[in-house]
Formats: C-alpha cells, sequence, structure tokens
C-alpha cells in the first residue's frame, strides 16, 4: 500500500515536535518535517527532515517540488501575542504572507492544506465558541490569524482550519514554559504568585492536539474544526489544580483580575471551545486537564 506524505511546518515547536512523534507511529505515513534552521527534534528515526523559510516562496516551492505531499500540516506561527503587537510587520509575513505562499505551493502540486489557528480570533464576550460563530479580534496577532483563515478558505485548494486554545505541553529544547510548570517552579520556590479568575479558556494538552490534527488529516476532512482540551477553566482554577496534583502550598496563589497586568496586547476574556463537532466529525476525545497535568508529570519525572 503506498504511504501518504504529510509534510509539517514548524516541526521545531511544541506541536510540530509532538505530530512528528505521533505520524512516526502511523504505518500509512511518511512524514517530512521542515523548519526554519537546523533540526532540534529528539527523535532521530522514521522522518525527513528538511530545512524551509515559508516567508521565502522560493524555498517552499523548491521543497514542494522535491518532496510532493499530499497533506501539508502548517503549525508554524508568531504566537507571542505582546510581540505580535510590537512588531507588526514580522508578525504579518509569518502568520499571512507564509500561509499565501504555502497556498500557492499546494495549488501547483495539488496539496490538502491543514492550517493551524486559534482562540484570539474571538473577542471574548460569549465563549466557548462554536465553529460556526463570528470572529472579531482585539489583537494584532488575533487579527494575523483571522486574515490567514480568510486566505485558506477563499484559497479554492482543499482545506481544513484546526483552531486550538492555550496549548500547553513539555517538548525537546524548549525555551518556553507552560502554566503548570511555572505554578510548580514558584511553589516549590515559596514565591507568591497571582493568577487571574477573569479570563476563561479550555486549555489543550499538545498531544492531544496532534491527535486532532492527525485525525483531520487521516480523514482529509474539510471545514473548521475546534481542537482544545474539554474543561472550561480560569488560570487561577488551573494553577489551584497544579497545586493540588503535587501537593504545593496553594495559600501562596492569590486570585486577581487581568487589570493589575500591564500588557501591549489585550486578551480575549471569555474564550473555549464548544467541541461537538470535532467529537462526532473525527472521534476527537481529549484530556481533562486533570489528566494533562499527569502526563506532563510523567514525562519530566517530576
Amino acid at each position: 500500500m503506498k504511504k501518504r506524505r504529510i509534510l509539517i511546518t514548524g516541526s521545531n515547536g511544541l506541536l510540530g515536535q509532538k505530530l512528528v512523534e505521533l505520524l512516526t507511529q502511523q504505518a500509512g505515513f511518511e512524514t517530512i518535517a521542515t523548519a526554519k534552521g537546523p533540526n532540534r527534534l529528539p527523535i532521530t528515526g522514521g522522518y525527513r527532515y528538511m530545512e524551509m523559510d515559508i516567508t521565502d516562496p522560493d524555498q517552499v516551492e523548491a521543497v514542494f517540488g522535491e518532496t510532493q505531499p499530499e497533506i501539508v500540516i502548517h503549525t508554524a506561527a508568531m504566537t507571542n501575542v505582546d510581540q505580535c503587537e510590537l512588531e507588526k510587520e514580522a508578525c504579518w509575513k509569518l502568520n499571512v504572507t507564509a500561509v499565501e505562499n504555502l497556498i500557492q505551493a499546494c495549488k501547483k502540486y495539488n496539496v490538502f492544506l491543514q492550517h493551524l489557528s486559534t482562540d484570539f480570533i474571538f473577542d471574548g464576550k460569549s465563549g466557548p465558541y462554536k465553529e460556526e460563530d463570528s470572529p472579531n479580534p482585539i489583537s494584532f496577532y488575533g487579527w494575523s490569524k483571522y486574515a490567514a483563515e480568510k486566505a485558506v478558505i477563499h484559497s479554492g485548494i482543499e482545506w481544513a482550519i484546526a483552531r486550538t486554545v492555550l496549548v500547553y505541553g513539555i517538548a525537546h529544547d524548549m525555551s518556553r514554559s507552560n502554566i503548570i510548570l511555572w505554578v510548580k517552579k514558584s511553589l516549590q520556590e515559596g514565591k507568591q504568585i497571582k493568577v487571574v479568575t477573569d479570563q476563561f479558556r479550555t486549555p489543550t494538552l499538545a498531544e492531544d492536539l496532534a491527535m486532532g490534527c492527525f485525525l483531520i488529516a487521516e480523514k482529509k476532512a474539510q471545514g473548521i474544526f475546534h481542537i482544545s482540551g474539554k474543561d472550561f477553566l480560569t488560570p487561577f482554577e488551573m494553577a489551584i489544580m497544579a497545586a493540588d496534583y503535587f501537593s504545593l502550598d496553594k495559600s501562596l496563589i492569590s486570585p486577581t483580575d487581568a487589570s493589575v497586568f500591564t500588557q501591549p496586547a489585550r486578551r480575549p476574556p471569555r474564550t473555549g471551545f464548544d467541541l461537538t463537532k470535532s467529537r462526532e466529525i473525527l472521534g476527537y476525545n481529549p484530556h481533562s486537564f486533570e489528566e494533562g497535568i499527569a502526563i506532563l508529570a510523567g514525562q519530566t519525572g517530576i
């Protein structure tokens, strides 16, 4: 049986690493991992790595021409919300222009494009959101991701959009922490921390997101899918659950609201996703947040 060839962009990132790991365990797929710069993946076999700068249309064209993928899962993006607000040109180049480059290559080589998007395309007034709810971004990052979605939707190619929320997990050689590790480290050091109670999310374990992306790719399911965790929580509730799991002193955690933090970009207060469509069409079934903490703890040996 001919293997189906999947190309991943952003394979050095958290989701990219989890996807490559998952795909190398699937018999019917051949995986091409791509990112800007050298390969940082901890696994060595079962895939091919190629450097590809998605902002360079010639490089994209060359890699597509050589590898002839059937499916592309596009995970690379500029995701630091405040950095996007401050460096709008760089954000647009990576989050919109690069997607247009991928669309052109997908059009030429007849490739199914799965694009990763975010809850930040919504204003956060009425979450949890369904796929058909109307976007209304309140940050430049949100606008860039919404513009990319529109480019994909109107591209004329076969496409899917996987939107997600507050992804957490552990990957190799990653500088960025996550709420669970931050809470654990802070409390172990006896630090008092302030955590907001007026933002709501459905936090997503990176492994669950990778599985959701795989289910879309496997079925070549077209359209928009919401892929996140199933628990609707505030960051304060997440912090308390992490403290409980690790038996740490939760009296060090004090509730606050978003107004005490001065950040360049606005955050939508209440997002989170309704997962009905992904459950019914894809068979997507994510872990609970508590299970996610346990999985993370197992991976780090903590």
